[in-house]
């Protein structure tokens, strides 16, 4: 809403009897500016204060929303998360009224997640056309984000870190789709069948947002506790699965069937 819209609807809300009121912002994705995350909060409370001062209104939570950012490019600054902390502490006892003081939530699930997971994926092709491609058996089904927005995910080849990075690559999953590329002309190691390709922060933008397109199954999770333990916290997809929910006559999988 504007900000006329939402003194109004608060107007409105509380002459129908409303009694619980919530403020909630969402700014931006990805932002890794914290001078603008801690402006928007100081947004926020300036207007709970208008809200209070105007329409008598007592919030019971302000929610800055997500948007928190997370570096997936190596040379990336990541969020001081506990400085950004302090500085939205010190704006909240300083604008909030005296007698009111929501609750404050946030959701920063990019942030919590994207870092700690990886995609990896074995390479079944190497091409070269027009440009150099690099076949991998995981495509944007399992993660979607480089297809979806073109977006920058780094790309390490396990067992190649030292190596020179001369070779420049397309890296694509096998999908029928111009956009199913994880890397467009990036710069990586020479790299050959069976190879084994990590692709960085894929921990928001995995698991969370894969799809069964074209009929492919969701690959399993490994928790890694540290550099000697790990185990299978969700095991790959089966055909099984996949027509689980269908429901026609004679088929062995589905709902139909298991009530047969």
């Amino acid at each position: 809403m504007t900000r006329e819209q939402i003194f109004e609807a608060y107007r409105i809300a509380k002459e129908k009897g409303v009694k619980r009121f919530g403020l909630h912002t969402m700014m931006a994705s990805n932002e890794r500016d914290a001078k603008k995350l801690l402006k928007q909060a100081e947004i926020m409370f300036k207007l709970a204060r208008e809200l209070k001062e105007g329409l008598g209104i007592d919030l019971e939570f302000i929610n800055l929303g997500g948007g928190v950012g997370t570096p997936y490019k190596p040379w990336d600054r990541e969020v001081d998360m506990a400085a950004l902390g302090e500085s939205i502490k010190k704006a909240y006892m300083r604008d909030m009224p005296t007698d009111n003081f929501p609750r404050i939530f946030m959701e920063c699930g990019r942030a919590i997640t994207g870092p700690h997971g990886w995609l990896l994926t074995s390479v079944r092709h190497v091409m070269s056309k027009l440009r150099d491609y690099v076949g991998v058996d995981a495509c944007m089904a399992d993660l979607m984000r480089s297809g979806m927005y073109g977006a920058y995910h780094h790309i390490t080849v396990l067992g190649k870190e030292r190596a020179d990075h001369h070779n420049v690559y397309d890296v694509v999953g096998s999908l029928c789709e111009n956009n199913d590329k994880f890397a467009v002309q990036r710069f990586l190691p020479e790299i050959i069948q069976g190879d084994l390709l990590a692709i960085h922060n894929s921990g928001a933008h995995g698991r969370a947002m894969c799809f069964n397109y074209n009929g492919k199954l969701r690959s399993g999770e490994v928790l890694v506790k540290d550099s000697r333990n790990f185990r299978l916290i969700r095991r790959p997809e089966t055909e099984g699965d996949y027509f689980a929910t269908f429901d026609f006559p004679g088929s062995r999988y589905g709902f139909l069937a298991k009530k047969e």
